[in-house]
């Protein structure tokens, strides 16, 4: 199982630690968030019942969610960078 996605993103003077962790199939979610200096700025429950749904096998399930949690860090980066968050 994919435990977690972790990236330090600079921006703006600020070192960002964003981070995706994985809830477990019994939740069907992970959970994005951003951290500054220890403190959360912000965070959101991500679904993914569409990659369970699939019936992949377990080599291929693990990509697909590693891949989602990747874009979805990749999107809250874009978004520090636009001044959205944090």
């Amino acid at each position: 199982m994919v435990a977690a996605v972790n990236r330090i993103y600079e921006h703006g003077g600020h070192e960002y630690h964003l981070q995706a962790e994985d809830l477990g199939l019994e939740q069907r979610c992970f959970e994005a968030r951003v951290y500054d200096k220890g403190t959360v700025l912000w965070h959101k429950r991500v679904p993914y019942d569409e990659i369970v749904a699939r019936s992949l096998p377990k080599i291929e399930f693990e990509e697909a969610l590693h891949a989602l949690m990747e874009k979805t860090l990749h999107t809250v980066q874009a978004a520090i960078a636009k001044g959205k968050l944090a």
